[in-house]
């Protein structure tokens, strides 16, 4: 899944050594715990080397569990309850995975807000902990005290220029094979039904490859979704976090970020 995930090209990692990546086959599910215990296992080499761990990224809930020490919700589970909730979404058809966020929205708002509506396997989990617990799935990942001394670096853009990159870089991705790269894993044996090839353009691309959509509808709809994660990805990393020094990219020298960092370490 290299072309629809903007993997890091070979020459990109001969630059600087990245962690995390080809760490996974498209049938493996990495939970939040999961990845939590890779990325400490990683900063804690990169510590030991004496440089200095980068956690780029990316998704907001993943990156905050590492650096806030969340501990995850410790809900068993319910496979009965998982296989019910699934069926409650197919049996409405496409729209079936935004039925379904539509309940956890009443439920949860604030837990809905800040999951995909199209991430079924992200809605069902969430709504599994709510009904199992009675407790609020935002309420339940508990946040400790961090492991780690922090600067965080936040990169922004006017949100046209934004747009328009996600443009391009769509463009570019079908320049690129992404059709074919989701065709090859249709053949190993990765089909739609998987979480991850849910995921923004992997569906699109799997209809296009049945006939089910043409090309450009399918540029259209992954254009219209990616500017909602976007949306949604400011929940996250708000403008006005204390905690976060904001740079515009494209307007500022990666002397001035370093100039900064070595202010907060000195």
């Amino acid at each position: 899944m290299d072309i629809g995930t903007a993997k890091p090209s070979a020459a990109e990692m001969a630059r600087v050594r990245h962690h995390l990546v080809d760490v996974a086959d498209p049938d493996q599910t990495w939970s939040l715990a999961v990845f939590q215990e890779a990325a400490r296992q990683a900063i804690a080499d990169i510590h030991a080397r004496g440089k200095l761990p980068l956690l780029v990224g990316g998704t907001g809930q993943y990156i905050r569990a590492v650096t806030e020490g969340w501990t995850p919700p410790e809900v068993a589970p319910d496979a009965r309850l998982r296989e019910v909730l699934e069926k409650m979404a197919t049996e409405r058809g496409e729209d079936g995975i935004y039925w379904l966020h539509a309940r956890l929205e009443i439920l949860d708002p604030e837990a809905a807000a800040k999951i995909d509506a199209r991430n079924l396997r992200r809605t069902v989990r969430a709504l599994e902990v709510i009904l199992s617990t009675g407790q609020l799935f935002s309420a339940q990942s508990s946040r400790g005290e961090s492991a780690y001394e922090l600067l965080t670096v936040g990169l922004t853009r006017p949100r046209p220029e934004l747009y328009q990159r996600v443009d391009e870089r769509i463009d570019l991705m079908f320049q690129n094979g992404f059709l074919e790269e989701v065709a090859r894993l249709y053949e190993q044996g990765y089909g739609p039904d998987l979480p991850g090839m849910s995921a923004i353009g992997y569906r699109e691309a799997g209809a296009v490859l049945r006939g089910e959509m043409s090309l450009d509808d399918a540029k259209i709809q992954m254009r219209r979704l990616t500017r909602m994660f976007v949306r949604r990805q400011t929940n996250w990393f708000k403008p006005d976090d204390p905690q976060i020094k904001w740079f515009e990219a494209g307007q500022v020298r990666v002397e001035e970020v370093e100039a900064w960092a070595r202010s907060k370490l000195s």
